[in-house]
């Protein structure tokens, strides 16, 4: 039996639920408001539409747009046992010999930091990488460019101009935003260019590193379809944004950390 709500109140209900929340689920949707799961599924689509939502298989959650990028230093304030896990994970991919891009970020800074001990080549944009090079078996080259305070790495047609001349078989991707519908994203154009150069000049696979608060969030300059990722490193709470259908359509071996 319906509640008896038209559309529209019933998607006001629903965004008030995952404003609060952050995330609703189809099913449990479709009890609270006794209606089919079809009907749900056209209202998450509506409110998908608008912007208020990102769409999964089995619910959704909470679109967030990333507008203003953050300090480095704060960045990696957030989030920080589950970077350091995510870090760990990901330097487990990384075989002795292989030369690994690196772009720049708070988990990809974990990520070279866990790398420390082993024999490969590592090239980044991620100016932070220095703190850990001294004591490290690794050789690291950093790419030239405009340095960037915000992020403490370094961009713009110097860092092009030397990824030209560069084969990797591996790279490490750090995120703003991840999102199965708009892709990967960050709030800086410059940013955007390196990554996108970094996942062309690779010729094996693509790791992404992302913390769950990466899930959902859309900024403004779009790095790469999610079909461009072989392997997403993330922390347990984002399987509520991640479905097996979604990663399986996608192509993405999901490692959670």
């Amino acid at each position: 039996m319906s509640t008896g709500l038209i559309p529209a109140d019933r998607q006001h209900k629903i965004k008030e639920m995952i404003t609060a929340h952050g995330v609703v689920k189809v099913n449990e949707l479709s009890d609270l408001f006794q209606v089919s799961v079809l009907t749900i599924r056209r209202d998450l689509d509506a409110l998908e539409e608008v912007g208020i939502l990102e769409r999964s298989h089995g619910g959704a959650v909470l679109r967030q747009n990333m507008s203003v990028e953050p300090l480095f230093t704060q960045k990696e304030r957030q989030q920080r046992e589950e970077k350091e896990r995510i870090g760990f994970a990901a330097a487990q991919m990384i075989d002795e010999g292989d030369m690994v891009l690196v772009n720049s970020g708070s988990t990809t800074l974990q990520v070279i930091k866990a790398l420390k001990d082993k024999k490969i080549t590592i090239i980044t944009n991620n100016i932070a990488a220095a703190q850990v090079a001294e004591e490290a078996a690794f050789d690291i080259v950093f790419l030239g460019g405009n340095y960037r305070t915000q992020s403490n790495s370094v961009a713009g047609n110097f860092a092009q101009l030397a990824l030209d001349r560069v084969y990797a078989n591996k790279v490490i991707i750090g995120v703003d935003g991840f999102s199965f519908t708009h892709g990967l994203t960050t709030p800086v154009m410059l940013e955007a260019e390196i990554t996108r150069a970094m996942i062309d000049k690779t010729v094996g696979k693509v790791i992404v590193v992302a913390a769950s608060s990466k899930m959902g969030i859309v900024s403004n300059f779009k790095t790469a379809p999610v079909e461009k990722i072989d392997t997403l490193v993330t922390d347990g709470a984002a399987n509520d944004f991640l479905t097996e259908l979604e990663l399986q359509k996608a192509g993405i071996d999901l490692v959670i950390a």
